[in-house]
């Protein structure tokens, strides 16, 4: 619910996502206008640079690094906008484009080693030149590009400018950049109330434009009972169904003791399914394994997310089609091919929403499956493949970019999430190698029964390939836990692979997973009289099985405005969602 807060009088919601749209619009024009008035390669030497104009070091406060170098958005005359929007307009921006320094420098280094004529990149040099492979493969495609499109001569040192144009800026309010006069969050038993300051225009001419209100929203039930001992701003959103929080909060967990681990779980990333986990221990007599592991069921939604995948493509080239098309047509054919190219637009945008929307609900699920499992066995770190270093390829053009588009870095920012409230400690290893070679012996595995299975001959174990690939990487975190570097805001990381045989025992030491709670219902159809004559048809019922059948509709609190009323289901998405773990 929202009210006014001087007046206390009740506000609806629907008016509530009409004046957060006139926020966000404020934000996201402000943002686009900075970034194009930036986006020159000056800027990017003084973000590579790190220095302001004294030769101070820049604060790792984007607001306060863009007030320092003098880099302000322009409001359009008349537009009265407080100075604490314009810290969350600059910290938006300078998070976006200290990301793309990065790229920047990656684009000037892979150019210099670019070949027109044969379209290729020459090795490197030094290792400072060095970039991820599916990188320097993007990069190389947009030099093709590039050189397609324009007839100039090509330069040896290109800049992120001359390759792309500046970037999108998300129509969203990060709050977390300002301070209480813009927003302040409370918690009020089982409620969040924040209280921040909206526009009652879409233009506000001044101070009195700008009023308070006090938002109130019930936290999530999965966080009843834990221990949050802090609730940071939110991110304001406006997705379909409304205005949209995304809170992070702090949490006190159990500390995962890396350095006395003796049970590990590997997970192993599939291109079938999400991925597999496995369980090596470690005791007196050395490492064992039984050589058996989970696989993770996603219910048809690896399915589900191709085909979106696939149509979202189809959807893009379509639109490149058009727009090649409309290019030479005449301005009334140009009209109508502008208006068919909007609305591919807007279907490929919804499109991109809902594998969103699922890749998150896939993930979480994911690691609370993995969670249970770990904790069954007793482990106490679960090992996960570098994503750093893992690149698909060798299984055809579709498979492998279905695979590089699969959310594996979201599942495992949730299963480090997930995996800490039960003080489980989350360690990336290298991957090269984890489903190629034996754990026993360290030798090339066979494929007697095609790409999913494997089996070595000299230590006589088998079994599912991921899972082979699971006691590896498990191995591979007991035997580096006590060489784990650790960097702020990333995983713990073992960065070298070393080898110890791993025996087979025969020993159950991992537990029996559990039955999938959906299951396919076939109903029985209702016994009718057959038509004399007429051959009857076969009635095959739908499957009910469904991610979206665990969530629960949220309970109302108090008056919601003209949204009381409203038909659609219950956003599967919490209004307040714990991200991080500290």
């Amino acid at each position: 619910m929202a009210v006014d807060d001087a007046t206390g009088e009740p506000i609806g919601l629907d008016d509530v996502d009409i004046r957060v749209g006139w926020l966000l619009n404020l934000i996201a024009a402000a943002g686009t206008e900075l970034v194009s008035r930036l986006w020159q390669p000056a800027m990017f030497d003084v973000l590579a640079a790190g220095r302001d104009h004294q030769d101070r070091r820049l604060p790792v406060q984007g607001h306060v690094a863009a007030s320092r170098l003098g880099w302000n958005p322009i409001y359009p005359d008349g537009v009265y906008v407080p100075s604490r929007v314009t810290r969350v307009v600059t910290a938006q921006v300078m998070a976006s484009l200290r990301t793309l320094t990065y790229r920047d420098a990656a684009i000037t280094a892979l150019s210099e080693r670019f070949d027109l004529a044969t379209g290729t990149l020459a090795p490197p040099t030094g290792p400072g030149e060095w970039v991820p492979p599916g990188f320097a493969r993007g990069v190389r495609r947009q030099l093709i590009a590039r050189s397609r499109r324009t007839d100039e001569a090509p330069s040896a040192r290109l800049r992120i400018t001359d390759v792309q144009g500046p970037p999108q800026v998300a129509a969203m309010a990060r709050l977390s950049a300002a301070d209480q006069q813009l927003a302040q969050i409370t918690v009020t038993g089982r409620e969040l109330v924040l209280t921040v300051k909206l526009p009652t225009c879409p233009a506000p001419a001044g101070r009195a434009q700008w009023r308070r209100v006090r938002l109130t929203a019930a936290i999530p039930e999965h966080l009843h009972g834990r221990v949050v001992i802090d609730w940071h701003l939110p991110t304001l959103v406006l997705d379909r169904k409304g205005l949209l929080w995304r809170c992070a909060a702090t949490e006190l967990v159990p500390a995962g003791d890396l350095g006395s681990a003796t049970v590990a779980v590997g997970v192993d990333w599939s291109p079938s399914t999400l991925g597999a986990a496995a369980i090596t221990t470690e005791n007196s007599n050395g490492l064992s394994s039984d050589y058996r592991g989970f696989t993770y069921d996603d219910r048809g939604l690896g399915t589900k997310l191709a085909r979106l995948q696939s149509e979202g493509q189809m959807l893009h080239r379509k639109a490149a089609r058009l727009e090649k098309l409309a290019a030479n047509a005449p301005p009334e054919v140009r009209a109508r091919l502008e208006a068919k190219i909007a609305v591919l637009d807007e279907h490929r945008t919804a499109v991109g929403v809902k594998r969103g929307r699922i890749n998150r609900e896939l993930g979480f699920h994911f690691a609370r499956q993995v969670t249970d499992y770990a904790e069954a066995a007793g482990v106490q770190v679960i090992a996960v493949e570098d994503l750093t270093t893992l690149e698909t390829r060798g299984h055809g053009r579709v498979n492998n970019n279905r695979a590089a588009q699969s959310a594996r870095r979201q599942a495992v920012a949730a299963l480090a999430h997930t995996a800490a409230g039960a003080g489980i400690a989350v360690v990336s290893v290298p991957a090269r190698g984890s489903s190629a070679l034996c754990p026993g012996c360290d030798e090339p595995l066979a494929r007697p029964g095609g790409y999913h299975t494997a089996w070595c001959s000299g230590c006589r174990v088998g079994g599912n390939r991921d899972q082979i690939a699971g006691v590896n990487l498990a191995k591979r975190a007991l035997l580096g836990r006590s060489k784990a570097t650790r960097r702020r805001g990333q995983l713990p990381a073992i960065r070298v692979a070393e080898h110890a045989p791993v025996r087979k025992s025969r020993d159950k030491t991992s537990p029996t997973p559990s039955r999938p709670r959906h299951r396919r219902v076939r109903h029985s159809m209702p016994t009718t009289t057959p038509r004399v004559g007429v051959t009857p048809k076969q009635h095959v019922p739908a499957p009910q099985a469904s991610v979206w059948d665990t969530v629960k509709p949220a309970p109302s609190h108090g008056d919601a405005g003209s949204r009381d009323t409203r038909t659609s289901p219950t956003p599967a998405t919490p209004v307040a969602e714990s991200m991080r773990s500290t």
